[in-house]
């Protein structure tokens, strides 16, 4: 059995210096690789929540253990996007991009990014499209091969989950937004933007359009850390330490 490259072509430099070495030699640094990055992450998550790092690892277990076999890049991609989170802002753009050019799914992580690691993932993706566009007939083939060659169930997709733990492990309330408070303060906000809209623009159209325009250009600064906030990095990273809120397990 085999499986033929179905990475963007601007990718295989990526994969030639693997090509030139003797298998043995290639599998031995790509598997270590892979183990080593694992076992730093690991150890990471495990200091901070260790029961819920144990949970976490015992889920993606199975995906782990077939990535591992086969050789899948799914592993080393995921743990981009967790490095991509500690990195300065234009490594961790540039990590993002190859894996969201690898594999599209990697892409879903984007707002798991710290903010100014957004913007440098959005020039990363730019610069992606325009070299797939400058390699449009080799990248029709490749999605041709991607979307037809037969493949197995692609059980290694789910490891990308292992990407978010440093976005969850360094928030005291991750998941505020789907709590009453958090929907209820989301709900208040809006309506508040809503009705200094309505006012702006039934006062003067031209009045209405500054007031949107001048919040949703604070929105995106916030968003991709071009905006500093006080007494807080613009760029938004995790910290190295203890998660914020003190808690563990």
């Amino acid at each position: 059995m085999f499986l033929p490259y179905v990475y963007a072509p601007w990718l295989l430099p990526f994969f030639v210096p693997w090509a030139l070495l003797p298998w043995s030699v290639a599998w031995f640094f790509w598997r270590g690789m892979n183990v080593l990055l694992l076992v730093w992450s690991v150890d990471w998550a495990y200091r901070r929540r260790p029961l819920a790092t144990a949970l976490v690892f015992l889920v993606l277990t199975a995906p782990l253990a077939a990535t591992l076999d086969t050789g899948n890049v799914t592993l080393l991609l995921a743990l981009a996007v967790w490095a991509a989170q500690f990195t300065r802002p234009w490594v961790g753009g540039g990590l993002f991009t190859i894996a969201a050019a690898m594999k599209w799914f990697p892409a879903v992580l984007f707002f798991f990014l710290p903010a100014r690691t957004r913007l440098w993932a959005l020039i990363g993706l730019g610069v992606a499209v325009g070299l797939t566009l400058a390699t449009w007939p080799q990248t029709l083939v490749q999605l041709d091969l991607a979307f037809n060659f037969p493949r197995p169930p692609r059980l290694d997709y789910v490891l990308f989950a292992w990407a978010t733990v440093p976005w969850f492990w360094t928030h005291p309330d991750p998941l505020w937004w789907l709590n009453r408070r958090g929907l209820r303060a989301i709900a208040d906000r809006g309506r508040a933007t809503r009705r200094r809209w309505s006012k702006a623009f039934g006062e003067r159209p031209t009045d209405g359009l500054r007031s949107a325009g001048s919040d949703i250009a604070r929105w995106s600064g916030d968003f991709l850390g071009l905006r500093r906030q006080s007494g807080a990095p613009s760029s938004g990273a995790p910290s190295s330490g203890a998660p914020s809120s003190g808690a563990e397990d």
